[in-house]
């Protein structure tokens, strides 16, 4: 045989015994972590049967479905006494309507006045969100005895109430920069403001991104500014 053949035959099957090698040490490794994924899956589930059974997390669980349960509750309750839309009521429905909820916002409105119409907008578009206050419009041409009673004398007037009694009123859009296309949002800040409606946490979370946002615009343009 030629040598050169030899010495090739001896390298492929050096090669050949080499290959065998890694592909075993390969499988070990392979059933080596099997077998630690089963042992940590046993052991997670044994964690978990163990949770299952901790007295104290039985408590929160049950006293979450209790605050759930509470507050479905009270929702259905408010539901039935008007809140949760923006709604027309008469002069008779007035006392009523103030007296049977803690917070209520009373639009006062004429039909053909068109910041009526804005403001008509806005409160609908509130009261969907602020399911804790209740939102209502009267006609002031039919109810000249609370119009009178009130002493209002400017539309749209939106009167805030707290147990029946009238603590704020807004007349006009003059606490709302004094022109129509205000956002809902600045309306909304300033029920926030006189404590009528209550701030929710996504409203918070969105109001300090804006917040930094404006920040980090004023920087950049002062820092433009500096540079020239």
């Amino acid at each position: 045989m030629d040598p050169d053949s030899v010495k090739s035959t001896l390298s492929n099957l050096a090669f050949g015994n080499v290959m065998a090698a890694a592909a075993r040490d390969y499988q070990k490794e392979l059933w080596a972590q099997e077998k630690a994924h089963a042992s940590s899956s046993v052991h997670e589930e044994v964690d978990l049967d163990e949770l299952m059974d901790d007295p104290e997390l039985e408590k929160l669980h049950a006293d979450r479905i209790a605050a759930l349960k509470k507050e479905a509750e009270k929702r259905q309750e408010l539901k039935m006494k008007g809140h949760g839309e923006y709604r027309e009521i008469t002069e008779a429905d007035f006392l009523g309507e103030v007296t049977a909820s803690e917070k209520v916002i009373c639009h006062f409105y004429h039909r053909e006045f068109y910041r009526c119409k804005i403001m008509d907008k806005h409160l609908k578009s509130l009261a969907l969100k602020h399911f804790s206050t209740k939102f209502v419009k009267l006609d002031a041409e039919n109810a000249p005895f609370f119009v009178a009673k009130l002493g209002i004398k400017t539309l749209p007037c939106v009167i805030l109430f707290r147990k029946g009694v009238a603590t704020e009123r807004l007349v006009g859009f003059q606490d709302l920069g004094g022109k129509d296309d205000f956002p809902t949002r600045k309306l909304e800040l300033y029920l926030l403001k006189k404590g009528i409606i209550e701030e929710n946490k996504r409203d918070e979370e969105d109001d300090d991104y804006l917040e930094g946002k404006n920040r980090s615009v004023r920087s950049s343009a002062n820092q433009n500014s500096d540079s020239d």
